[in-house]
């Protein structure tokens, strides 16, 4: 990562982080260490060329929390959250307490986070690497139950007829990625992996739709990515796979809540919780109407979405010492690199609740 920090001037963070509690700050720590993280997430914004591509800071609506009403922010290529506001069942569940439920639409998991940390939603779903980013700078997060999406659903493509042929031969190379996302550190484990360091490749940061022009002109030798963006461009432009997330990420997803509305109404967050996990079991069983359902919300393809349904996995689960160790894992990496300026307890933000 030396690369990467030679223009970062470090003592500004230093003197900035007792401020991090601010909205401000969170803002703009996201902002510089995370740039392109708000095109990103394990799903996020998949659709190709359409409004969904356009970043949401945060969702317009400002109700105040309260036992009446739950406020979810969820991205339409995020397939549980997604369905279960398509299907009514959350409503149905909660209508006898006297309690509605307000959906606010985001593209990307950082403004998911923002959402939670500034007080306008009270429960959200992102990727591995945008709630590490933002308990960095302190936001009042809680992580409540994970998705294991797989490490299949990610990985680093280069064109189909590259003379590349391991991951090792990266080294000199342009790569393209969204910056602080998932991939991110499927990039860094890769090439450590490989016995290679990330100075030793030239990251090239850009959204998924800006890389993929970028890879298919030549501009970029790899293109690290996740479906169904990933398999798209199998499909459409014959990329190949170099290598996937298996043996290195475990790419998983986590539903959190803000740390008030935890306290205030953890039965309402044990229902969502119950919900989604029936919508989860649909989902599995159901590959074809997933593809189908998400292809009218994202406008990508039924094929290229059966390809990436079929790599993935559902489910809605208490966070486990395991899952709690690897997502650890990833904050001490980003920690090492200087990605993020202090370090950070996953156990500490974690709230099963049974």
């Amino acid at each position: 990562m030396t690369r990467l920090f030679a223009r970062l001037n470090v003592p500004f963070w230093l003197r900035h982080l007792s401020t991090a509690l601010k909205r401000r700050s969170l803002l703009r720590f996201m902002g510089l260490f995370a740039g392109g993280l708000y095109l990103s997430f394990a799903l996020a914004a998949c659709s190709s060329g359409n409004s969904a591509n356009t970043p949401t800071s945060v969702a317009t609506n400002t109700a105040t929390p309260s036992s009446s009403v739950v406020r979810i922010g969820y991205q339409k290529s995020a397939t549980l959250l997604n369905a279960l506001k398509s299907q009514g069942t959350l409503e149905k569940r909660l209508q006898p307490q006297g309690i509605t439920v307000q959906w606010s639409e985001f593209s990307a998991g950082p403004a998911i986070l923002e959402g939670l940390n500034v007080g306008q939603i009270d429960f959200g779903y992102t990727g591995e690497t945008p709630p590490i980013f933002a308990q960095a700078a302190n936001a009042p997060l809680v992580y409540v139950a994970y998705e294991p999406l797989g490490p299949k659903a990610e990985a680093i493509l280069i064109p189909k007829d590259s003379p590349i042929q391991s991951v090792a031969d990266l080294k000199g190379k342009k790569v393209a990625l969204n910056k602080g996302s998932n991939v991110h550190y499927l990039l860094v484990a890769a090439l450590e992996n490989a016995g290679l360091q990330y100075s030793d490749i030239t990251p090239v940061f850009l959204p998924p739709a800006d890389a993929r022009a970028a890879f298919e002109q030549g501009s970029v030798d790899a293109w690290v990515i996740w479906d169904p963006y990933l398999a798209v461009a199998e499909t459409a432009i014959g990329a190949k796979i170099l290598t996937d997330g298996t043996g290195l990420v475990e790419n998983r997803g986590f539903f959190l809540a803000s740390q008030k509305f935890v306290e205030q109404n953890s039965p309402v967050i044990t229902a969502i919780l119950e919900e989604l996990k029936t919508t989860s079991e649909w989902a599995k069983t159901n590959p074809q109407k997933v593809a189908e359902f998400l292809s009218k919300e994202t406008g990508i393809d039924v094929n290229s979405l059966l390809l990436a349904e079929s790599r993935r996995s559902y489910g809605v689960d208490p966070l486990t010492p395991e899952t709690i160790s690897g997502q650890q894992k990833i904050a001490d990496t980003f920690y090492r690199l200087q990605l993020i300026p202090q370090q950070i307890s996953i156990q500490s933000a974690v709230k099963n609740l049974s």
